[in-house]
């Protein structure tokens, strides 16, 4: 995969593989929540796209390198989850995901109103600027290995995350929260920083499509985007690391396929998601996880 990765550039449109790359990390920062936290949020776009605002406005506005615009993304992404986090857990189950909708969809409207994000004309003609102060990332091949080794990093870290004690803690809260508790864990607080962890990833991802598409838009904080990202996770597989990327490169993949066709693309999105629910419950990659095969070669759906 990794070789695939590296010479992709060469074999395929590498905008296409950049927009799959971050949409990728965006399905996986969302999992790292639903898949090993067990809490299901309908507001990720908030930091997807703010995100994406706040690195377009700091590397067009204010100059700064495009790493440190990516950096002042994360951290403006990582603000709104822990706001975002400290009212929405309060609540437990479908209580909570409306609360995240309902937060997300106020972030919304602030985008649209307010001044930096120039409204329904978003950020537009953002320079990508040199990385470290000499790579040039107008160039599109350097521009596709800094994603990809940025991709790279944050699958690494969510990997070392949910394999570490804190992570085994959040696994035994989407088992069992009661019996956490019983254990002595301040699950709020577990909980609370995962929200963050996902929301700051979640905000690297849109910060790097910022510099990818140059330009930050409405479209990135919308109730579909949240929706967007909650298919391309369910199609996958929840709960694991390769299913997300499954869902993002199948979902990516329709939409650059069918964009040039006659054929409505959200209803080609459905019906595959109407399949993947009647066949394939646990995804696709689940589903192989789960299978004889998938059993003899190792693997566990619930990891």
């Amino acid at each position: 995969m990794l070789a695939l990765l590296l010479a992709a550039p060469f074999l395929v449109y590498p905008i296409f593989v950049m927009k799959l790359l971050c949409f990728a990390l965006f399905a996986s920062a969302f999992n790292l929540l639903l898949g090993y936290t067990g809490l299901l949020s309908f507001g990720h776009a908030a930091f997807f796209g703010g995100a994406a605002y706040f690195t377009a406005h700091a590397v067009k506005e204010w100059g700064v390198p495009p790493e440190v615009g990516i950096l002042i993304g994360m951290a403006g992404a990582a603000v709104l989850g822990l706001l975002m986090g400290l009212i929405a857990l309060r609540r437990q189950g479908i209580y909570f995901t409306m609360i995240t909708l309902a937060l997300a969809q106020m972030f919304y409207f602030f985008c649209l109103q307010a001044e930096f994000t120039h409204g329904e004309d978003g950020i537009q003609s953002v320079p990508r600027g040199h990385l470290f102060g000499f790579i040039d990332l107008s160039v599109t091949t350097n521009m596709y290995y800094f994603v990809l080794a940025a991709f790279l990093i944050a699958m690494a870290v969510i990997w070392r995350f949910i394999n570490s004690p804190f992570g085994m803690i959040l696994k035994s809260i989407r088992e069992n929260e009661n019996r956490a508790i019983s254990l002595g864990y301040s699950v709020v607080h577990y909980k609370l920083g995962a929200f963050v962890m996902s929301a700051a990833l979640a905000g690297l991802a849109g910060g790097i499509k910022a510099l990818v598409f140059q330009f930050a838009t409405l479209t990135d904080v919308t109730w579909q985007m949240s929706g967007e990202v909650v298919l391309m996770t369910l199609l996958g597989g929840i709960g694991t690391i390769i299913g997300p990327i499954f869902g993002a490169g199948l979902v990516v993949a329709l939409q650059n396929f069918l964009a040039t066709s006659d054929f409505p693309v959200t209803v080609i999105t459905g019906v595959v998601f109407m399949v993947c629910v009647l066949l394939f419950r646990r995804g696709l990659v689940g589903e192989f996880y789960g299978s004889r095969i998938g059993r003899k070669l190792g693997f566990d759906h619930r990891v």
